[in-house]
């Protein structure tokens, strides 16, 4: 066994990969990035070394750095995590030269896995079924105009090299195939520096559901049940969940001895992910093969049992795997939802900066037999930096059932406090809530058609609203209580906190009287009363208890003379004021925003690729007026109407913040 190893890469996986080397006695080594001298991986490792500036480019994706480094600390082997070096061939090429294991695949299964079309040639000869497409290099985009004709729309335009939903368009016509293999090479160059695109037909009604396998070196290979990953975002996976509620074990079994063969015709060893596509009738065709550790990998060890690190270790030092395929036992449910530094409301711009406050839930074995585990690379005042993924953690729930497990997912959402940048936790809350998620009616389109206009946060039925509104009113009843409390007032001349209060919301008014009992306080509408239990103490930010018997979770904040709550995917500014100051409000005229509809505004900080227009232009709802790349991903910025550019204000390669001014109209 290695008695240390050096980790090639950061952020979550990079500490997910310590914790195991660990608890097995390995001494690690972390690498680091300028902009990553004080992330938590580096806190969390032996030893760590410096392997320059923060692009990605320039350290982590610079195979001889890497190498440098494990001469330098005598690392015997290294986990590359997954992105970056993870599937290079060359890289695992170089580790061997320089007598350094690499622990996952050898360069054969990479080389021929790693390039999707290659690898989809190699799965046809191994029997496994695949997506009709054109599996030839495309040289421009006629010649895909001319193929996605051939196949028949609708098609899907990927990047070779493609991951991550990068380097992939889905096109219904010539021109969205025109400007889809444009966008999806240009990303493809940036991303993986391979800009070469295929194109495929597209399944419509999909679910994205994958296998995971596990080989060693003696020809031992299993699969470990599948992981439904269908609720995407632009392609990117947003909840993962094991098992698939969709598939039989008739299914199952014909999609994991498929990606068995698969394996074992290229050789593999270590752990590895074979994806498919599912259709509505259960027919699946394999898309790719990931030679790696999968982001989700947390639900297949929640159901399995298994430390899927520690056994890529293990593979990679020599050793047998120690199951067979009938050892693998699914147990129970998992889900995991990828929290990430984004703005949900202002259609999913990434967000960067200091994280201000950061309080996961808390981890381990609930009072109801379900599981909470957080996998992250953050910490209280660390930096969200733009020149990385976004993501801030992976939330881990396992239950006995499906039903469980989801609601153990939106409570620990509730509990999990993230404060500094723009996050997704309502929008993960959300989904938890809808009722085509709790039955399990997946599809890759699920994001898009639930969302069609974007994401505004979950509107609350009258009876939960008014539970949020009861939770206002004991904190302000509360707070006001606090504010009375001063030290040097004469006895029997305090401040009292009157009883009676009004909830305002959404220029609505509810009076209540609020009374304070013993471990919480009764809230009485007209129509009832709401009974709030619960210990909190003003300055928290969350509170935790029972509104009218149901437990909850809200996160409460002060602001103004409002309180802002946060449960469930909804998001309520209420203010609380005495009945005298809520008539007054009621006459207060509302102040609106400036007009800024003259202008482009960058919706995202990122860098400004290109600039389509020029000064006295004119231009049409829906052309093309700029590109914007944030986070490794270009976006595309459209016209709204027609009109004429009066002004362009900034120029090809500047650095945008958030509302900077790119273009101005007359």
């Amino acid at each position: 066994m290695f008695t240390k190893i050096l980790v090639a890469n950061r952020g979550e996986i990079a500490c997910r990969v310590i914790k195991t080397a660990k608890r097995m006695g390995i001494k690690t080594v972390a690498v680091y990035s300028e902009a990553d001298a004080g992330a938590l991986h580096v806190e969390m490792a032996d030893e760590a070394v410096a392997i320059g500036p923060a692009p990605s480019a320039q350290s982590y994706l610079v195979a001889e750095k890497i190498v440098e480094a494990c001469k330098a600390t005598g690392a015997q082997a290294v986990h590359p995590g997954y992105g970056f070096l993870s599937e290079k061939a060359h890289f695992c090429e170089l580790l061997k030269a320089n007598g350094i294991t690499f622990i996952g695949p050898d360069v054969h299964a990479i080389g021929a896995m790693g390039d999707k079309i290659e690898s989809k040639k190699l799965a046809r000869a191994a029997g496994v079924s695949t997506v009709p497409g054109y599996l030839g290099v495309i040289r421009d985009d006629e010649e895909a105009v001319r193929i996605a004709r051939d196949i028949g729309y609708p098609v899907m335009v990927k990047a070779s090299a493609g991951g991550g939903g990068k380097g992939m368009r889905v096109a219904y016509d010539d021109a969205q195939v025109r400007e889809g293999f444009r966008s999806a090479s240009n990303e493809a160059r940036s991303s993986f520096a391979d800009d070469r695109v295929f194109i495929e037909k597209y399944v419509e009604e999909p679910r994205h559901i994958e296998i995971q396998v596990l080989a060693d070196a003696f020809g031992n290979t299993v699969y470990l049940g599948e992981r439904e990953c269908s609720i995407q975002r632009r392609h990117q996976k947003v909840i993962e969940e094991a098992p698939s509620p969709f598939l039989d074990e008739a299914t199952r079994r014909a999609m994991g001895e498929q990606a068995v063969a698969l394996a074992k015709a290229v050789q593999y060893r270590s752990a590895g992910t074979v994806e498919f596509i599912v259709d509505k009738d259960r027919n699946f065709y394999f898309l790719e093969m990931n030679t790696r550790l999968q982001v989700e990998h947390p639900v297949t060890e929640m159901v399995t049992g298994l430390d899927l690190v520690e056994l890529m270790i293990r593979v990679a030092a020599g050793e047998k795997l120690p199951i067979t395929q009938d050892d693998v036992k699914l147990n129970g449910w998992s889900i995991e939802a990828r929290v990430y530094a984004e703005e949900p409301t202002r259609g999913f711009l990434p967000s960067t900066g200091r994280v201000t406050r950061y309080r996961p839930p808390v981890e381990g074995t609930k009072a109801d037999g379900s599981i909470v585990r957080v996998d992250t690379g953050v910490y209280e005042g660390g930096e969200i930096s733009m020149f990385y993924d976004p993501m801030i953690a992976k939330l881990i729930t396992w239950a006995p059932t499906r039903a469980q497990a989801t609601q153990a997912m939106g409570d620990a959402l509730d509990a999990f406090q993230i404060r500094g940048v723009g996050q997704n936790i309502s929008f993960l809350a959300a989904l938890m809530g809808l009722e085509r998620f709790r039955e399990g009616r997946l599809t890759t389109n699920l994001i898009a058609e639930e969302f069609r206009d974007g994401f505004h946060g979950v509107e609350l039925p009258p009876a939960q609203l008014k539970k949020l509104l009861a939770v206002a009113l004991m904190a302000q009843r509360r707070a006001a209580g606090r504010d009375g409390m001063v030290s040097g007032q004469l006895a029997g001349h305090g401040r009292r906190a009157g009883e009676q209060w009004v909830a305002r919301h959404n220029q609505e008014n509810h009076a209540a009287t609020v009374r304070e009992v013993d471990g919480g306080a009764d809230v009485a509408f007209a129509d009832g009363t709401v009974p709030v239990r619960g210990e909190w103490d003003p300055g928290q930010v969350l509170w935790q208890g029972t509104v009218g018997g149901e437990s909850l979770s809200v996160q409460v904040e002060q602001r103004g003379t409002g309180w802002l709550l946060r449960q469930g995917g909804a998001e309520l500014l209420v203010q609380v004021l005495t009945p005298k100051a809520a008539a007054l409000k009621a006459l207060m005229p509302v102040k609106l925003p400036p007009d800024m509809s003259k202008y482009l505004l960058s919706p995202m900080p990122g860098l400004l690729v290109s600039v389509a227009v020029k000064e006295g232009d004119a231009v049409k709802a829906g052309q093309e007026l700029a590109v914007v790349e944030a986070m490794k991903m270009e976006n595309i910025l459209r016209a709204e109407s027609d009109g004429t550019v009066k002004k362009v204000h900034a120029e090809k390669g500047a650095s945008l913040a958030v509302d900077d001014k790119i273009i101005e109209f007359e």
